[in-house]
């Protein structure tokens, strides 16, 4: 449990360093842009398949730290039981979600894999088995992550299962 609460905080904070870099690249783009009327070729494709990336390596700790969308005006008017199985029911449509992600992903993984998909034309070309990887790989991660959380909830060792349902602070238990 620490490992993987430890992995999707490496993560994000991976995710964080490389949204900083791509904020520099687009600052160059347009500084090339304005002042020497050069853009960087390949900012559009290496952005554009870097944002699905980012958000998907911030899956994990958004459910274990219980940020995921969710509504407390029906989770407030319910008893415990009866929250703890409408969280319940909310993971498993969400390890749904991901297992039909990893479903769908995967194949083209490997396709984009063996015969060299690239997105881009002329001087950069931004291969495209990396994204979908990395989709399929924090699908199954997500998985792991709801999978955890349901045991976590049952066991009674959330933070606070009304107003923050997470994992992070009790690793301890």
């Amino acid at each position: 449990m620490k490992a993987q609460i430890y992995g999707a905080r490496m993560l994000h904070i991976f995710s964080a360093f490389w949204t900083l870099a791509l904020a520099i690249l687009v600052f160059g783009d347009v500084m090339g842009r304005t002042l020497f009327s050069q853009p960087i070729p390949g900012t559009k494709e290496i952005i554009q398949n870097s944002v699905v990336t980012i958000t998907f390596l911030q899956i994990p700790l958004a459910i274990y730290s219980g940020s995921m969308l969710r509504t407390p005006i029906l989770a407030d008017a319910l008893p415990p039981i009866f929250r703890k199985i409408v969280r319940t029911f909310a993971a498993l449509l969400g390890l749904a979600l991901f297992l039909g992600l990893l479903w769908g992903t995967w194949p083209s993984f490997w396709d984009a894999y063996r015969i060299g998909e690239y997105e881009g034309e002329g001087s950069l070309r931004v291969p495209t088995w990396p994204v979908r990887g990395a989709v399929g790989a924090m699908s199954a991660f997500g998985m792991i992550a709801y999978i955890t959380m349901i045991y976590l909830d049952w066991r009674d060792r959330l933070i606070d299962e009304l107003e923050a349902p997470g994992a992070i602070p009790n690793l301890e238990q």
